[in-house]
């Protein structure tokens, strides 16, 4: 059974062209690569997310939300002394390794973004929040975005959404961060609680992530990542992560 439909046209494709006479047939198999290969085809990850950096710590996260399974398996990168990466939209996976190994070598935010954009193809369909190790940031909105679809850009932080209710969305999210209380990670799941709160994704909730990374900030300070809690699959998925970062809060007292 194919249950793939791209699959299945160029399955029926294929043996079409056999049937009228064709002994092999190469269309088929130069489709699949091509349709397995073209972002466009891809499910848009429309989605709100804050990437920042703690002035006071230097630790640097993504929190991010979405209608979409797995998000964070998607949007967060993050590398303790050198940036945080957010890619949505129709994603470009490999902004989030080639944005952090240039963020490395001593590119700001804004430098770095405007190599990975100025490289993609797609950028047009793109949405990309980066903040650096000094709290430079950086975000892009490509125009064929699907509404409303923007960001705003602050020191030490960026917030960016598409597929929102409204401007608000994202405003309110950078003035929770701003303006809020509490710890690191909790500014960062209530600003996406801000945002949900003013409208969210129009197509509703499924999955949210929080990625924080800091100098040994991870299991028995052999690693940076300090905090990666998924909630994959939920009816309340902001909720949930922060029910989540309450039990690491005790389990993990580092």
């Amino acid at each position: 059974m194919i249950n793939n439909p791209y699959v299945f046209v160029i399955y029926g494709f294929d043996r079409l062209i056999k049937m009228n006479g064709f002994k092999t047939s190469y269309v088929g198999i130069w489709l699949l690569f091509f349709f397995s290969g073209c972002s466009a085809w891809a499910e848009p990850v429309a989605t709100f997310s804050i990437v920042a950096r703690d002035a006071e710590t230097g630790a640097l996260g993504v929190a991010v939300q979405s209608k979409f399974f797995a998000v964070g398996a998607v949007v967060p990168f993050a590398k303790a002394g050198v940036g945080a990466i957010a890619t949505q939209a129709y994603a470009n996976t490999t902004f989030g390794p080639k944005g952090l190994e240039l963020l490395a070598s001593g590119r700001s935010a804004d430098e770095v973004l405007k190599l990975l954009i100025g490289a993609d193809t797609g950028k047009a369909r793109r949405q990309i929040g980066i903040v650096d190790a000094k709290g430079g940031a950086a975000a892009h909105t490509g125009k064929l975005n699907n509404s409303w679809a923007g960001h705003v850009v602050g020191t030490n932080f960026c917030v960016q959404g598409n597929i929102l209710a409204n401007e608000s969305v994202v405003k309110e999210m950078a003035r929770i961060f701003n303006e809020g209380s509490g710890t690191f990670p909790e500014r960062l799941v209530a600003s996406l609680k801000a945002g949900q709160a003013a409208g969210g994704d129009v197509r509703g909730r499924q999955s949210a992530a929080l990625l924080v990374v800091k100098p040994n900030g991870g299991y028995a300070g052999l690693n940076d990542r300090w905090i990666d809690i998924r909630v994959d699959d939920h009816d309340r998925p902001i909720e949930e992560l922060a029910r989540l970062l309450s039990i690491h809060r005790e389990f993990y007292r580092r």
